[in-house]
């Protein structure tokens, strides 16, 4: 290999190493997938990823290294950028591109607008709000509500991608407006649950699923990665949980106390169609191409049905295991019979599953004394949520081992 040669080869996977950070990809995966791409181009490579910094070593020769470091913003999901980016990989290895091609098909993908458009996000951040309320069991009240709030916090999200003024403040912000206007709400609503209307106006903001892929990176003695992702996650709780209880101060200066009128409780089969319908609006949410979603719908369904299932048996905490479980060896499935990253199955129904609502709630005991649903021993249930979710992950990768990196 020549040096022109190994300084393309360089560059490719220095790009790429960017592009699926950015996608949201976790630090052990895109570790491992780095690891042999460089090793089929014929590259020895060492990386260290974190949410914030890349590291990449090259060896050209047993003299020669040539190290990057990237300083980067934590990544966003975006299943469809990188379902194209693992069919740019392999299009590569099988020869049908150039690296030239490559770098070029990859920078298309990196600068690829939302596929959906904003009506359509908008849609699906009103549903998952809405979706989120009918799966707590409450009523149609708040799941009415619940579904105005995301719309609104959608408005800030539209804002913020616009403004960075508006980036930096946007959770705390948006949990601020949502905690005043439910507070007006109840004034002339008073069967509105408030806090539950605002934990689902804010659902798509609760750091759940970055708890679960910072203690699956911790589980994967991916040290540095996890205890980072962890430690932003309980950052964006505290923001989120001040963000409500200085709205709810200021809402009930403006409009006063409410006295809560209990309403009627949502039928059962409301509570079963809120799993296809949470998971289609995910499908929107992390911008996963139209001929996977299907799959990432199905995997909601198998997540919430298995882990329902196990609960029956083995009580709830437990039968998250049997969820996680199901849902990791059906992604690992998915991935060996499409061929693509069984990351996009994988995190459409982990999210599911995870507690981060219980999460909020447990803070909410601890803080204020108060609890929104009566469930004792949430903190050990959260825990235990936690734990069985990675443990369910690791046992469905022995169980079905996973045949792609991604």
């Amino acid at each position: 290999m020549d040096n022109q040669e190994f300084l393309e080869k360089r560059r490719f996977i220095i790009r790429l190493g960017k592009a699926l950070h950015k996608f949201g990809t976790p630090a052990y995966r895109l570790e491992a997938h780095l690891q042999a791409v460089s090793n089929l181009l014929g590259i020895e490579g060492y990386f260290l990823i974190s949410p914030t910094a890349l590291t990449f070593v090259l060896q050209h020769d047993e003299d020669q290294e040539h190290n990057h470091v990237a300083r980067v913003k934590p990544g966003e999901l975006d299943l469809g950028s990188l379902a194209r980016t693992d069919e740019l990989v392999e299009e590569l290895m099988s020869g049908k591109r150039t690296l030239a091609e490559a770098l070029e098909r990859l920078e298309e993908i990196s600068n690829k607008p939302n596929p959906y458009g904003t009506g359509l996000t908008l849609l699906a951040f009103g549903s998952s709000a809405g979706a989120f309320a009918m799966l707590m069991g409450t009523s149609w009240n708040d799941v009415f509500w619940s579904a105005i709030l995301g719309l609104m916090v959608y408005g800030l999200v539209y804002r913020a991608e616009r403004s960075k003024r508006m980036a930096e403040m946007l959770e705390p912000l948006a949990a601020i407006l949502c905690a005043i206007a439910a507070s007006g709400i109840a004034q002339f609503d008073p069967s509105m649950n408030i806090p539950v209307v605002i934990l689902s106006g804010i659902i798509i903001f609760i750091p759940g699923l970055a708890l679960t892929l910072g203690l699956a990176e911790l589980a994967a003695r991916d040290l540095i990665s996890g205890t980072a992702r962890v430690m932003d996650a309980f950052m964006l709780l505290f923001k989120l949980y001040f963000g409500v209880i200085l709205g709810l101060t200021i809402g009930k200066a403006l409009f006063g106390e409410t006295t809560y009128v209990p309403p009627d409780s949502l039928p059962e089969w409301a509570i079963w169609s809120a799993v296809p319908i949470l998971s289609m609006a995910l499908v929107i949410i992390f911008k996963a191409r139209m001929k996977d979603s299907p799959w990432g719908v199905l995997a909601g369904i198998v997540a919430f049905f298995s882990a329902m299932l196990g609960g029956i048996y083995f009580g709830d905490s437990i039968g998250i295991f049997f969820g996680a479980l199901a849902v990791g060896i059906y992604s690992n499935l998915f991935a060996r019979w499409m061929k693509a990253p069984a990351t996009i199955a994988l995190l459409q129904g982990i999210v599911i599953l995870v507690p981060g609502s219980k999460t909020y709630i447990g803070l909410n005991t601890l803080i204020l004394g108060e609890t929104i649903f009566n469930q004792s021993h949430l903190g050990t249930q959260v825990f235990l949520i936690f734990m069985s979710i990675v443990a369910g992950l690791i046992f469905a990768n022995v169980a079905v081992p996973p045949r792609r990196t991604l």
